[in-house]
Order: C-alpha cells, then structure tokens, then sequence
C-alpha cells in the first residue's frame, strides 16, 4: 500500500484538496439501496472519493444517469473475431469498462500457446480484460481438438493477476460421474468462481453437478430450468448473445429475491451484432422494454458480477471503488454518451477520445493442417432407408433429433434441399488426420451452394454445410488457403469471405471492416435462398458435442443425451 497516495486520496474525500473531476447535475445508479440519487460524483487519482458536494473540475451531466462501468461476465472474445485491441475499441463505446472472458476456443487450438497470447494480447487495455481458465481443452472425448488442458497445465495460470476462476466446465457428464481430471481442475479454486454450462441437467445430476463445486450457469432456456437452478444455489447468467437468445424466457425468474444471484451476459457477440445492436447496453434495452427495473437491470451488469468474481474493486458507485462509469442519455435504449475509465473519459459523444494503444505482440502462427478428402468420401454408402437428421431450433443452441426418410442417389446419401436436407460435414484441421464426419441438417434453407467455416466449437475443425457437395469441398479448400476463417461458395466460385488467420478464430482486422466482410457472407447466403439471421453462428455449434441433441464432430454423429457416437442411419 502506497501511504502517501491513500494519505493524498483521504485528503480529496474529506474536502481539503480538489478532486480531480467532480461529474454534477445527474441521476445517480445506486445498486446498492435500489436508488437513484441526485448527488455530484468526485473523482480524484482514478477513484471515486464521495458522493455530495466537492469541488474541482466538474462535467455537467444534467438530464442524464450515471451508472457504474458495465460488466460482462461471460464472453467468448474469439466469437467477435477481434483481437483483444479491436474489441476494445468496439465495447467501450457500447459502456462496458470489464469483461470476464473464457478462452477455450482459442486453447482448443493452441493450448497453452494461445493462453499466452490471449493475455500478453490485452495487457494494459483501457478495457479490462480477465479470465476464466478452460476447462475443456477438448470439451469431450468425442471430438479431435488442437491441443489438450489437464490441471497441471492451468496450475501455472491461477495466480495471474487477471486470471479470476475456472471457466465453464462444459463436461457436465464427467463432473456428475466424478472424473478425477475434471475434480482435480475445479480444486485449483478453492473460494473461487467456477463457471458452469449444464444445458437442461436437473434432479440428483445438478445436485452433483453443484456439489463438485460448480457455482454459475448461462445454459438455462427456460423459467423452470433456471428456477430449478437458483434454488441449488447456482448463480443464473441470463444470455442473450448472437444465437442464444434466452432473456424474454428467463426474466420471469429474475424476481427482486433471486435478482442478486442473477447476471446478464452476452456469451457471444458476431461483429455486426456489436455494430447494429450494441452489447450490454443492448441487453439493458431489452430487459427494461420487457418490464424489468432500469436498476435492477443495471445491477445485473454491474454490482452481481462484480460480486461473484471477487472484483471488489468495482460494480457499484461509491468512496473507494474505480471510477469506472458509464453516462447514458435515458433509461430506455441506453444510449451511451461519456464513459469513465479509472477516472479518466474514453468515451465522449459515443466515440473514443483515443485510440487504445498497447506494445504489439506477435500473433501465433497459422493453425491450418490438413489433409482434404476426396469427393466420395462426402457420399456415404447407405445402410438403411432412415436417416439421423440434426434440426436446428431457432434462437437456441440446443437442436432436435429428427428421423427421416434417407435421401439417397445411386445407394448412397445425398443432400435434398427440397426438404432442406443439406449436408454437413466436420473436418479435422490440426493433425492432418483426414477424419471426416458427415450428417444431414435441416433448418438453414439453402437452394444452392455451401457455407464453410474454421470456427467450429470447441475444437474449431473445419465445418461446411451445403446443398452442393462439390461447393462445400471448394469452400473448404479456400480456407486452407486463407490459413481460416469463413467463405461461402456457389456454381463453382467463392462469394465471399472472411480470412481469420489468428488461430483460425480471429482478425486483425478493425470491427468495420471485419463487420463489412461478415456482411457480404450474409448477403451471399441469403441470395442462395437462406434465411438464417446468422448461419455461421448456428453452423459453428453444430459442431458442440455437449449441447444436446445431436451435432457432429470430425469422429462422427453425437448423440449427446447418451455422450456417444452414433450411427448416421437407422433407428434408435
């Protein structure tokens, strides 16, 4: 502790010195009362040092509300598609000041390689930036991912300074069935967060799930799943990200006596999402237009998150904590106009006051290697006239499992997009293994061509879906050759693509112009007769084994209910 520094901070709240800015004239969020307050707010050495009258100088913020800086408590960077720097300069300006990140997509590629990277990458951001450790590099057995996390490869890690719990354990099975690996890596925190993913785990199965000390969930996607889930003591993370859209089916839990154990995050958030919608501010839109409390929304994303991850230096506007804050024009879309960062304005008029600016730091190598399979290899021999068919859901990461009639050409399996039976394949990207998965989807609408993408949860193998088998081989070949990323492809030629070239995951790009890409995927889908609002979300997930009921991964169909591989045709 610097004496001098407290001595001069103690000076400021009792008034004998002037604070370094004193923010007058606003409504003033308290999270803790649940009270807006009409009190001046004085900053002084990056803290805030009282509430009531100082002097100093001040920024009117009449007709406008002060709020703490916004906290996002589960993010997946790597789904921005952003480096850590990119996605600074898009979430300050939408309010957010922290944003607690889990970087298993980028582990599963490069294991402790991408760990490095990803910290040394937002080291010293004006945005903060902490982490979860993964907890499923691989999030399964049934899939082959780039590397693999056991507890002591994350032992290393668990002191960092932005390093803050273990994130999901997406292996809710293994938890529940006591695997030593996974029990071993929830011991490293002790008294600390330890986030959870158990889509649709309920009875004695979450009371194991939460016994091994699993604190938090952001699957639920109904009321009586989460209800269920805060009465174990789990902290509920409502998501309404680019895909998972639960918030509406979730607030009727969000009562003023569960509220506290509540959080809203985004999960994950495309970059035209980010460009047209917004980021938390745009949950805090959502959440008041469906009748919940401009406050108690407000401390969904501030004061709840803070709390659970232990960041105690921040989520609330009072002596002592960081003067991160957030001034909105109204309570209704929350349009942001100055953000506050350690005292100081990053944000003024709803655009940085400066460029963030940070020691550059070497991206890792291309993660593409690859052994492409020949045409036949997309034209399963049948082996019965019924076919596993895996149907999306709208909104939802969880799929159906659907029996069909088999479409078949010369005996073997064919795409129908008639009945938008369209095929889908996984292949592998990192060890030059050739395994391929094939299977039938049925939900993205596609007439022709085929959509192809390096991001593929959580082992980010290469997926495709098409109503073209020779389309989806060409937009397949097309990302080796970018080193990853994403492409649509039709008669032949590429429409249109995106290069990824960090891990296969992100760009170097800005936001405009990683957004302005993504746009020409959507328009090129669409005018092959999709009608998706996001396909290459929807089509990365498919590749999820631990989200029931069906995806696909490079070993084959996964039954998730039964966490096996299981045969392409045929009845159960």
């Amino acid at each position: 502790m610097d004496i001098n520094k407290w001595q001069q901070r103690l000076k400021a709240a009792r008034g004998e010195i002037p604070a370094d800015l004193v923010l007058t004239g606003g409504q003033v969020a308290c999270v803790y009362s649940g009270q807006w307050l009409k009190k001046d707010v004085a900053v002084f050495d990056g803290v805030i040092i009282g509430l009531g009258d100082y002097s100093g100088p001040r920024v009117d913020i009449s007709g406008r509300y002060l709020l703490p800086g916004l906290i996002d408590g589960h993010l997946h960077l790597e789904s921005s598609m952003l480096t850590p720097r990119e996605l600074a300069r898009a979430l300050l300006p939408l309010g957010a000041t922290t944003v607690v990140a889990d970087p298993h997509e980028i582990a599963n590629v490069l294991g402790a390689k991408g760990l490095d990277y990803i910290l040394a990458a937002s080291d010293g951001l004006p945005l903060d930036l902490f982490f979860m450790l993964p907890s499923c590099v691989p999030a399964s057995p049934l899939e082959t991912a780039g590397a693999a996390l056991e507890a002591a490869d994350l032992k290393p890690y668990i002191n960092h300074p932005r390093v803050l719990g273990l994130a999901e354990v997406m292996n809710f099975p293994g938890v529940v069935s006591g695997d030593p690996g996974l029990l071993e890596m929830i011991a490293l925190f002790p008294q600390r967060a330890v986030d959870g993913h158990a889509p649709l785990l309920s009875g004695k199965d979450l009371n194991a799930y939460r016994l091994a000390g699993v604190n938090s969930d952001h699957e639920c996607t109904n009321a009586p799943e989460a209800l269920e889930k805060l009465e174990m003591g789990f902290y509920v993370q409502v998501r309404e990200g680019s895909l998972a859209k639960n918030l509406a089916d979730l607030l009727p839990v969000v009562t003023p006596a569960s509220i506290r154990r509540t959080m809203l995050v985004t999960d994950d958030c495309h970059p035209a999402d980010l460009l047209e919608n917004g980021h938390l501010n745009h949950l805090l839109r959502l959440a008041v237009s469906r009748g919940l409390d401009p406050l108690a929304a407000v401390t969904m994303a501030t004061l709840n998150p803070a709390e659970y991850f232990g960041l105690k230096d921040r989520g609330a506007i009072a002596p002592g904590l960081a003067a991160d804050l957030v001034i909105v024009k109204d309570l209704k879309e929350f349009r942001v106009d100055k953000v506050l960062k350690n005292g100081k304005i990053v944000v003024d008029g709803g655009r940085l006051t400066a460029e963030p600016v940070i020691p550059p730091y070497p991206a890792p190598p291309p993660a593409m290697n690859v052994k492409m399979p020949g045409a036949d290899a997309l034209f399963p021999i049948a082996t019965d006239d019924m076919v596993k068919v895996i149907g999306l859901i709208p909104g939802q990461l969880l799929t159906e499992k659907r029996i069909l009639p088999a479409p078949l050409h010369n005996g073997r399996l064919a795409a129908d997009p008639a009945r938008d039976l369209l095929k889908l394949a996984v292949l592998e990207r990192h060890r030059a293994t050739g395994n391929l998965g094939l299977a039938l989807v049925q939900g993205f609408g596609l007439k022709q061509g085929a959509l192809a993408s390096t991001v593929a949860h959580d082992s980010h193998n290469i997926v495709a879906v098409g109503a073209d088998e020779t389309d989806m081989l060409l937009a397949m070949e097309h990302l080796v050759k970018l080193k990853g990323g994403l492409a649509v492809a039709a008669g032949g030629r590429v429409l249109a693509d995106l290069a990824l070239p960090i891990a296969g995951l992100i760009s170097p790009e800005p936001l405009e112009a990683v957004a302005a890409a993504y746009g020409r995927l959507l328009e090129a889908y669409r005018q092959l007769g999709g009608g998706l609002p996001d396909p290459f979300m929807a089509l990365s997930f498919l590749a999820l084994p631990v989200i029931p009921a069906l995806k696909l991964t490079d070993l084959g169909l996964v039954d998730v209910n039964k966490f096996e591989v299981v045969p392409l045709f045929g009845e159960d």
